[in-house]
């Protein structure tokens, strides 16, 4: 496990690009953490390192957001906190995102588990004396 340390805003760039060259094959990325620990704006500036020109949202209240890189990849980005059973993300049809051979990046993942592929990134923020640490 490696992990990275974000004492300020302006190091978020270089974190993201860290963890894109982590992913290696891997595009389901699961991100834990607690309420406020920056989950969506990594996700934002990981977005940007693969070239997303859209406005990066967390997709709290529609589930999932499509984004596309300049590639013209797409890139779903997922909100599970206000789910309430996994029945919510089979209605979203969550197998078609997940088994696109598209990112995937996940915030709240702990909330559908059960549903998550064998194999997945997992990346954990906890904030620590004004500190982001990462671990992956």
């Amino acid at each position: 496990m490696s992990t990275l340390m974000i004492t300020d805003l302006s190091e978020i760039s270089l974190a993201a690009k860290k963890l894109l060259a982590s992913f290696e094959e891997e595009k389901v990325i699961a991100f834990y953490g607690e309420m406020g620990v920056g989950k969506t704006t990594l996700i934002k500036a990981i977005c940007k390192e693969l070239g997303v020109k859209d406005t990066v949202t967390s997709p709290t209240y529609s589930i999932v957001n499509e984004y596309k890189s300049l590639k013209g990849e797409k890139i779903y980005h997922f909100d599970f906190y206000r789910i309430n059973s996994t029945d919510e993300a089979y209605d979203l049809g969550y197998e078609e995102y997940f088994y696109s051979k598209c990112f995937c990046f996940i915030e709240w993942p702990e909330k559908i588990a059960e549903l998550l592929p064998l194999v997945y990134e997992k990346i954990t923020i906890v904030l620590e004396d004004q500190k982001r640490i990462i671990s992956y």
